[in-house]
């Protein structure tokens, strides 16, 4: 019987993701976003025009991540008629959208093929020293995560939208060890891995 996943917002401040296991068990990851340091970056700023009788009104989109550099991360979009309100706007989004992603030794625990609309994002993780081989959208996710060390390609549609959307995705179906060591009820390291 396949997990259940599934994340609760018990408030505005409080997020608390929680894997229910077929067995009942659960594993709990809570975190403050408050308590959170995070630094944000801009993906994307264009201006947008909507078509009205009198001719066009101009606005800006921007979209933004958010992230503390130790595997929280999220993002957001913010359209308004000034470029600091509508990067405001997207920082607050993203902070309503943060999610914990699961890093090891400052790369990713497996390959991952992440799907959004028309773009494909794969990642793979590295050896220490290699470094972030990424580009535009997705590094900006990996960095605001705290990835150090990943190789990336970027497949199908360039649109930041759905490339950023891509790579979240891409991290949120990675499965951290201890997780699911937990899930088929195994030890991991040097003992034997016996099945519950």
């Amino acid at each position: 019987m396949e997990p259940l996943v599934e994340v609760r917002i018990l408030s505005r401040q409080h997020r608390e993701r929680a894997i229910t296991i077929s067995s009942g068990v659960q594993h709990v990851a809570k975190f403050k976003v408050s308590e959170l340091e995070v630094k944000e970056k801009l993906v994307q700023l264009k201006r947008v025009a909507k078509v009205v009788k009198g001719g066009r009104r101009f606005s800006f989109a921007a979209i933004v991540v958010v992230g503390d550099r130790a595997g929280h991360v999220g993002i957001g979009m913010g359209k308004a008629n000034e470029v600091t309100d509508a990067i405001s706007k997207g920082v607050d989004d993203a902070k309503k959208n943060i999610v914990d992603v699961p890093i090891i030794n400052g790369t990713i625990p497996h390959t991952i093929i992440g799907h959004y609309g028309a773009a494909k994002v794969i990642l793979k993780p590295a050896s220490a020293g290699t470094g972030l081989i990424a580009g535009g959208a997705v590094r900006a996710v990996l960095e605001s995560a705290g990835v150090k060390d990943v190789l990336t390609k970027s497949l199908g549609s360039s649109n930041p939208h759905n490339v950023v959307r891509a790579t979240l995705r891409a991290l949120l179906e990675s499965s951290d060890p201890t997780r699911v060591a937990l899930q088929r009820g195994i030890t991991i390291g040097n003992q034997s891995t016996t099945a519950a």
